[in-house]
């Protein structure tokens, strides 16, 4: 165990001078924001979790039915998403990490090795979804009105959850890199994408989350609550922690120690089970991908012809990063993943019984369509700061050459803006398009959510790519890392921030529109003064979403090399 904790030590450290900075000011500055955006976003999440359980509970007979299957829902998305999580983390802690050459010439056990790096791995990979959840959770507590009991049962289930979900993704990983090496990433990745695309699919319509809303569909309210009642396959792990938070809520005490036990017994087996593992494959598996030979994907003459109209020094430029882009296979064989995820998410529009709502058809297709578009936009946030926002980091030690090539990086960055700009653009309007015509929205609001996200997109891009510039990383070992930097959460929630003020502009004039165009109601001058200012203002604002993030992200690259 002394072995495991000194292994873990180094970990420790980096995280506790993470936060550092050159002056007491800055380590204070950063520990207040990190406070405030932390607060906000928790007292958000909690906020609706309240309004959403105080209103499930005052519906009779199924109020509470209705609490708990939303409880599994959510259960069932993060363990999916904590198995994701871990796979991606795992394979480049326990193959992929510069320092593993050092760490295997250490006097240790391999499998003491694979333990450290597990629990690395484990505590990286999980702290985000249950940070995430828990003002879900909390809220929760406050609706049923429990006591100490159920916070303890959450925080167990919880635990064990995510202990056995990376011991899973871990044993996937170890098994897949004896077939395949970890550094040829292409197959494994492809294979990774779709095996979570079906988890994923398989765990959404295991769940029929349209049954919430639309009771008709049974011939009977009993059948209909009865449906809702049925419990998941006892031998998921979901199940136990369900179960156990459940006996929380409720105040069974025996209930929910038996049920905490079973989870934290299948925890224990699946450790015994990796570690066992580990000891026979874990070196072979390291060892298979030190030495296996990484194909190069050779340029196309193609490329240098499509990039033909460019400037010299531009088309280099541009060549270089699509070069890169390529070759770098962690990064866009990724792309089966998003397109996993764009299916799911049109699907889920298609499966909305829009006509048995008590809301009138036609505002409701149009209020979802507007809501649609800030759903999109944030997929987009995420999308870019996975892709663009680690764009300059992913340069590493190679940046000198940046800096040395006779071309000012004014001209790097927004080659790296109009590389990640015109794809990123696509998918947005597809998302958009794709789900508009599922609602069958007026045309009206066809037109404003495609010119709304025509307008944010780059500004978002330009975020992502300047404030990547002024926070890089070069030694990061993976994009994932820069993502959940100070500099990573300072563009998650500005890119949020300008989501939220565009559609909250955006809300008055878009009413004012389709409910006097509803009614046939013509609008008069003050309404359409109003109307003109409010997008001219968005206009505005959308400009300077793209060139102030931009010009920051250059003085501030351009003051680190100076």
């Amino acid at each position: 165990m002394n072995t495991v904790l000194t292994l873990l030590r180094p970990r420790f450290k980096t995280i506790m001078n993470g936060g550092r900075s050159n002056t007491r000011f800055g380590r204070v500055g950063k520990f207040i924001l990190l406070g405030l955006i932390g607060s906000i976003l928790w007292g958000g999440l909690y906020t609706v979790s309240i309004r959403v359980l105080s209103y499930f509970r005052g519906i009779e007979e199924i109020g509470d039915i209705l609490g708990f299957k939303l409880l599994s829902m959510i259960l069932i998305t993060s363990f999916a998403l904590l198995i994701f999580s871990s796979i991606i983390t795992s394979l480049s802690k326990l193959y992929l990490s510069r320092d593993l050459f050092l760490v295997h010439s250490f006097p240790v056990a391999g499998y003491k090795v694979f333990i450290a790096r597990w629990i690395d791995s484990t505590v990286e990979s999980s702290w985000m979804v249950i940070v995430f959840t828990l003002p879900v959770f909390i809220a929760y507590g406050v609706v049923f009105n429990t006591g100490i009991f159920y916070y303890m049962c959450l925080l167990l289930a919880l635990i064990s959850l995510s202990i056995i979900a990376s011991a899973a993704g871990v044993f996937l990983v170890m098994i897949s890199v004896i077939i395949i090496p970890a550094n040829r990433m292409k197959s494994i990745f492809v294979f990774l994408s779709l095996f979570f695309f079906i988890i994923i699919y398989i765990a959404i319509r295991f769940l029929k989350p349209e049954l919430l809303v639309d009771p008709e569909i049974f011939d009977s309210v009993l059948i209909y609550i009865t449906v809702l009642q049925t419990p998941s396959s006892p031998l998921l792990p979901t199940t136990w922690a369900f179960d156990a938070i459940k006996a929380g809520l409720n105040g069974h005490l025996a209930e929910g120690i038996y049920h905490l036990a079973i989870s934290w017994s299948f925890a224990g087996c699946m450790f015994f089970i990796i570690v066992m593992t580990a000891d026979s494959f874990y070196t072979i598996g390291f060892s298979k991908t030190q030495t296996a030979h990484v194909r190069l994907i050779k340029s196309k003459s193609s490329r240098s012809l499509v990039l033909s109209f460019l400037p010299r020094s531009i088309r280099a430029f541009a060549e270089k990063e699509i070069k890169i882009f390529f070759r770098d296979q962690t990064q866009w064989t990724q792309l089966f993943l998003i397109g996993a995820l764009i299916v799911i998410y049109i699907y889920n529009f298609n499966a909305l019984p829009l006509e048995k709502s008590p809301i009138k058809t036609v505002y409701l297709q149009n209020l979802l369509a507007f809501l649609n578009m800030g759903l999109a936009l944030f997929v987009l946030t995420a999308v870019t700061g996975r892709f663009a926002y680690p764009a300059v980091s992913a340069e590493k030690s190679a940046f000198w050459i940046i800096e040395s090539a006779p071309a000012p990086l004014k001209k790097f960055l927004w080659i790296k803006f109009f590389i990640y700009y015109l794809p990123l653009l696509l998918l947005t309007q597809i998302l958009i398009v794709a789900t508009n015509i599922l609602l069958q929205v007026t045309p009206f609001m066809m037109v404003l959510s495609i010119i709304t996200v025509f307008f944010l997109v780059p500004g978002i891009v330009a975020m992502g790519i300047g404030l990547g510039a002024a926070f890089p990383d070069f030694k990061a070992e993976n994009p994932t890392q820069t993502v959940t930097s100070f500099g990573g959460l300072v563009f998650m929630i500005l890119s949020a921030g300008l989501i939220g003020l565009v559609l909250i502009m955006e809300a008055g004039p878009v009413y004012k529109i389709f409910i006097f165009g509803l009614r046939g109601i013509p609008l008069s001058l003050y309404n359409w003064l109003y109307i003109a200012g409010s997008f001219f203002i968005i206009f505005v604002i959308s400009i300077l979403a793209i060139i102030l993030p931009m010009k920051f992200g250059e003085k501030s690259l351009s003051r680190r090399f100076s």
